[in-house]
């Protein structure tokens, strides 16, 4: 089953200064602040919470839709993911714009200081669900079950919510890192279109204030509230239940960065193959596990055969 995945495409430039900001940093001169940082170790990953999200739904075996807008600067990503045959014939190319991206310089404190440019991003809009149904039946290929609305550019994340509604597709409103975007009446709004709401802890507490309603009133709201809590696993939220998912530990703590795009790749996964919702949940938790052992968002390469073995011995059970 096909899931129709709207969100942004990056890259992730990262960088590693060799010393600590606040040693270079003069508290009584930051209204002159002008510093430069030496960034000896660098490089540059795959990533947008879309990106991300395909690239571990298609390791679980699923197939993916994407729907973003990049810039002229993104063939390596288009062809890297031709190559790993999941579907970029919805992804839109903007030759006179970047690819958003996001370059993070890290310190030895592990401080960040980031410049995010949106880039393309700024035109998703510019796509719709209905264009991806008629070409997707103009070729006779499997239309989407399920849809997720990730962080994205504002426009995009409004009409896309709206339009996945209208096709009677439900989705995942994943909110993110776009979430201060919306006011509390817009994010109401966006909630009661969509079937299933997925936060984490920080973002729970902030759409609880921005709306008004505790997240067990929001729960109400949708299918299903999903929490995730980093370490501390997760809750679901669901007819009225509180369903808790434990972590799944990992050996290595590498990476954080992507866990969460994982996580919601095992929920989209576990809701096309009508899993229950605490074995979609453990599902879930162990590809943000998977994804942590690893250096950026994109380089765990587990198949669906290795990750249900892994499901096994983590649970006890195959799903």
């Amino acid at each position: 089953m096909a899931s129709l995945i709207c969100g942004s495409v990056a890259y992730d430039t990262i960088m590693n200064f060799e010393g600590r900001f606040q040693e270079q940093i003069l508290p009584d001169q930051i209204h002159i602040l002008n510093v430069a940082f030496l960034v000896p170790k660098m490089r540059r990953e795959f990533g947008g919470c879309a990106g991300n999200i395909a690239y571990n739904l298609k390791l679980l075996g699923g197939e993916p839709i994407i729907m973003a807008a990049v810039g002229g600067d993104a063939k390596p990503y288009l062809e890297r993911f031709s190559a790993l045959q999941i579907d970029v014939s919805h992804i839109r190319q903007m030759p006179t714009a970047f690819t958003a991206q996001a370059m993070i310089t890290t310190d030895l404190a592990n401080n960040q200081i980031t410049a995010f440019h949106p880039g393309a991003m700024n035109d998703s809009h510019l796509n719709t669900v209905a264009q991806v149904l008629e070409q997707r039946r103009q070729v006779q290929k499997p239309l989407p079950t399920l849809g997720i609305v990730a962080p994205d550019g504002r426009q995009g994340m409004w009409e896309h919510c709206h339009q996945l509604a209208e096709a009677q597709i439900p989705f995942i409103f994943d909110p993110g890192q776009g979430l201060p975007m919306f006011d509390g009446k817009e994010l109401l709004e966006l909630s009661a279109l969509a079937s299933y709401l997925a936060v984490n802890d920080y973002e729970g507490e902030m759409l609880a204030l921005r709306t008004g309603m505790p997240l067990k009133q929001l729960a109400g709201r949708v299918k299903a509230l999903i929490v995730t809590k980093g370490a501390a696993g997760a809750t679901i939220y669901t007819n009225g239940k509180e369903i808790t998912i434990p972590v799944v530990n990992a050996a290595h703590l590498i990476d954080p960065t992507g866990c969460g795009d994982a996580f919601r790749a095992g929920l989209l996964y576990g809701l096309n193959q009508s899993m229950d919702w605490e074995t979609t949940g453990k599902l879930a938790s162990l590809m943000g596990s998977i994804k942590i052992t690893h250096q950026g968002p994109q380089n765990h390469q587990q198949n669906a055969a290795e990750i249900a073995d892994l499901f096994a011995q983590a649970f006890g059970y195959r799903y």
